[in-house]
């Protein structure tokens, strides 16, 4: 695939639609755009591809990180027994179920952030927070966001949470993007700010607020899913092995600003996961640091059928007939979910070996979902 500039990239993915394609381009062609790379899972996206990484000089765009600032990626590995969780998978299921909020739902009441008051915020993003914040917290969403329960090649189970900064996120980068933008309303299209200005700093303070409530909302589900394990199998969480990596985020390294949107962060020795589908699991993986790839992975399978489009043409049968021994939410609902809704997840993980090493394939015994 060719694109028409002159700025250094690198494209590979191998299934890719032409929208993307011209996204991306239009992302390089930006005069403080210095490079980019299009992982293995992109498709088309909100201003920016799913899967794309662009590196800027000084300025820094909201919506090349998108809406769910800090969505990503947790694993915790366990002592418990994977016999006895398949032996009491429904009875989890339905407990995960009544502890952790899907969809748009949230709790009741509010949920203890013990350090919450450590990490620095403005005032506007006080203000989204004091409305509701605290109630997200512990609270899973819908679309592709999940948690399941999982068995590795070793017998070891997995918790592996896939979420993000839930209506705190959204509402603050909602904010930002209408600030950027010329006419003050939240459009596609590449405006950012000036990194050392006013309002680059704020943005930069509160993505790092919603980076921390991201990953506080994904242990909170943790703690909750291992008291509900818990209840029925002896086991633990190990908490010190814990992986967290968020794939919508920008960060500095050598003087520029990484934009990471569906895409993982992938140092060398970097701990991540990258999940497949409801069928086929997750993948904890160690990043290779791969400059190419600007220091990044895919964060996922990657869609070859939006959800309407998913609704409209897949078979009811073929989604039960292939989720067979994974205990899930498999209905119409759902079907936009299907693992016919992705790209072939074992080809996305070859075509990225030079940017991680595969540690764990992680397959669901549950999978839960909004």
């Amino acid at each position: 695939m060719q694109i028409n500039t002159d700025k250094p990239y690198r494209i590979y993915a191998e299934v890719l639609d032409q929208e993307a394609l011209t996204q991306f381009e239009s992302a390089l062609r930006q005069p403080f755009a210095v490079r980019g790379a299009l992982m293995p899972d992109a498709h088309t996206g909100y201003s920016l591809p799913i899967g794309a990484v662009v590196a800027t000089d000084g300025v820094v765009l909201p919506a090349w990180v998108g809406y769910d600032i800090g969505c990503g990626m947790c694993a915790l590995p366990t002592s418990y027994r994977a016999a006895d969780v398949r032996e009491k998978a429904r009875e989890i299921f339905d407990g995960i179920y009544r502890a952790v909020p899907v969809g748009f739902s949230y709790n009741a009441r509010d949920t203890q952030w013990a350090d919450g008051d450590d990490f620095p915020r403005t005032a506007r993003m006080q203000a989204i927070f004091d409305k509701n914040g605290l109630r997200q917290l512990g609270s899973l969403g819908g679309g592709n966001h999940f948690a399941e329960v999982g068995e590795d090649e070793t017998g070891k189970v997995w918790v592996v949470i896939h979420s993000g900064s839930r209506g705190v996120g959204h509402a603050a980068a909602t904010h930002y993007m209408c600030a950027a933008s010329p006419d003050g309303k939240a459009r596609e299209g590449h405006f950012g700010f000036s990194a050392n200005s006013a309002e680059g700093r704020d943005y930069a303070t509160d993505l790092a607020f919603c980076l921390a409530f991201a990953l506080e909302n994904r242990r909170e589900m943790m703690r909750r899913i291992e008291a509900v394990l818990s209840e029925h199998c002896t086991g633990a969480g190990e908490w010190d092995a814990l992986i967290n990596r968020n794939h919508n985020h920008a960060e500095q390294k050598d003087g520029l600003w990484i934009h990471r949107k569906g895409a993982t962060h992938a140092e060398a020795g970097m701990m991540g996961v990258i999940p497949g589908n409801m069928r086929d699991g997750s993948f904890i993986v160690r990043g290779k640091g791969n400059p190419e790839a600007l220091w990044s992975s895919s964060h996922g399978a990657g869609r070859v059928l939006g959800r309407k489009e998913a609704k409209r043409t897949l078979s009811m049968a073929h989604f039960t007939e292939t989720m067979t021994g994974v205990v899930a939410r498999v209905t119409d609902k759902t079907l936009d979910e299907s693992p016919f809704a992705y790209k072939d997840i074992f080809s996305v993980m070859a075509q990225q070996g030079d940017m991680v090493e595969v540690v764990a394939h992680v397959r669901p015994i549950l999978n839960i979902k909004g």
